[in-house]
């Protein structure tokens, strides 16, 4: 089971990458800015425990720190999650078939656990979003989940094949 989660952990984090990578990429090819739906999220958050982040420089600064940390969180803890998950249920052995359905998987769950809570906190609604907010969000999370289940994919399946 330690390995599950060492695997989850390592594929979680290789994911992350692959989506700020993605999500970059994005913003430089289209001169798009940053959302600043994470920092809001983190502010709610921080709000509603009665946390003080200082004067409104500092909390603006420490609500962007927390935001990054918060993503960062989010992508590793899913594919922990999943390794978890495969260690209890997981077959020693997978067909690409089957990476690619993690892949989708892996993906969905994750956009699902960063757009969830900001929807609930009211800073969006996906039933209003133009294709392009669509695909800048689904693209990078699809990233994430390909990068993620390869990744776990190899280490736990010691597939090593170039």
């Amino acid at each position: 089971m330690k390995d599950h989660l060492i695997a989850g952990l390592l594929a979680g984090a290789a994911g992350t990458t692959a989506l700020n990578a993605v999500t970059y990429i994005d913003m430089a090819v289209r001169g798009r800015g940053a959302s600043d739906m994470p920092e809001q999220l983190a502010g709610r958050a921080t709000d509603a425990v009665g946390l003080d982040l200082g004067d409104e420089e500092t909390a603006e600064n420490r609500r962007q720190g927390l935001a990054g940390l918060l993503g960062i969180g989010t992508g590793v803890g899913v594919s922990v999650a999943y390794g978890l998950l495969d260690g209890l249920v997981g077959d020693p052995r997978s067909s690409v078939g089957e990476v690619a359905a993690s892949a989708v998987a892996l993906g969905v769950v994750a956009a699902l656990a960063s757009d969830t809570p900001a929807t609930a906190a009211g800073l969006t609604d996906p039933r209003d979003w133009p294709a392009s907010s669509w695909i800048s969000d689904a693209v990078p999370h699809l990233a994430y989940g390909a990068v993620a289940a390869i990744t776990y994919d190899r280490l736990i399946r010691r597939r090593y094949s170039c």
